[in-house]
């Protein structure tokens, strides 16, 4: 069974605006909302490629039962925990003459929320995949990433960690099955900017050295390099097509890779669905379906 996290989910309310002017009304020629929140992309996007996953966190709110509403819509298990004070994040995309975000701050997790939490955790077995993926709330533990995996060590899961920074740092020394920065966060981690290929190997192998078992890197319109498990590397070229929206394609290539080895055992086809899948949604408008995806699998010329 796969499992997917997402502590501070939302509702993206993407709108457009010709000309946005401030301080005054502008109304809005096109507007979109859909649930938002990395694991949460990981868990729609699996849904799409025919993999169902079970979706944990937190929700509050009227916000939280919309967030909720559209997933099931989709099909996706929601299993969240109702957090009762405050309401889950909107967040605004306000696509102008520039974009611009404005994010919500969530709801006020607590300690029992917390415990929750773990006590569904507890439901996992042997074998199972956790998905642990974006930011952490300022009102939780800044080690919950750390915390989860050391509290879940004997079960012996297929952990995918997508963080930035010292999270995941943290993680390594409990061995994730996946990691996957993009190249800027890889770079970040070792104060070093990584723009060719050659250099992302390098420090990509650093973290596979550090305690990763795969280590995934995507490079936006540069394509994307994987370190695997054993031992060989794969680097691809990104497929051709127009980017409409780049929110989610990291997420999508998790959720590619994921479903690639879960259909393969393959490193190499993981590999591959998850630039494929990354790609498909960066064409599209919203999360990748199936259809985009074969289309891209189809087409793309993989040189290895």
């Amino acid at each position: 069974m796969i499992y997917t996290v997402t502590f501070n989910p939302s509702l993206d309310y993407i709108v457009n605006v010709d000309n946005f002017k401030l301080g005054r009304v502008n109304r809005t020629t096109k507007e979109i909302i859909y649930a938002g929140g990395k694991g949460i992309n990981v868990s729609m996007v699996l849904k799409n490629l025919g993999f169902d996953s079970t979706a944990l966190g937190f929700l509050a709110g009227f916000t939280g039962k919309e967030i909720c509403r559209l997933m099931e819509e989709q099909g996706v298990n929601a299993d969240f925990i109702e957090v009762k004070e405050g309401i889950s994040r909107i967040n605004l995309k306000l696509r102008s003459n520039e974009e611009s975000e404005i994010n919500g701050q969530g709801p006020d997790i607590k300690e029992k929320d917390i415990k929750s939490l773990y006590e569904k955790l507890d439901k996992l077995q042997y074998g199972d995949v956790l998905v642990l993926a974006g930011s952490i709330p300022s009102v939780m533990p800044q080690s919950m990433y750390m915390d989860i995996m050391k509290y879940m060590e004997e079960k012996d899961l297929n952990i995918v960690v997508d963080a930035t920074k010292d999270l995941l740092v943290n993680v390594l020394k409990y061995h994730p099955f996946l990691v996957k920065p993009n190249n800027h966060e890889l770079g970040e981690i070792f104060g070093v900017e990584l723009e060719e290929k050659k250099d992302v190997i390098v420090y990509a192998k650093k973290l596979k050295e550090m305690g990763a078992k795969n280590v995934l890197v995507s490079m936006a319109g540069d394509g994307a390099v994987l370190v695997a498990e054993d031992g060989n590397i794969y680097e691809s070229q990104a497929p051709k097509g127009k980017v409409v929206n780049s929110v989610g394609a990291g997420d999508s290539m998790v959720a590619g890779f994921l479903a690639g080895y879960l259909q393969t055992r393959d490193y190499r086809e993981a590999f591959k669905l998850g630039v494929c899948t990354g790609s498909a949604s960066a064409f599209s408008e919203k999360l990748a379906t199936k259809e985009e995806v074969d289309f891209i699998m189809n087409t793309h010329v993989f040189n290895f």
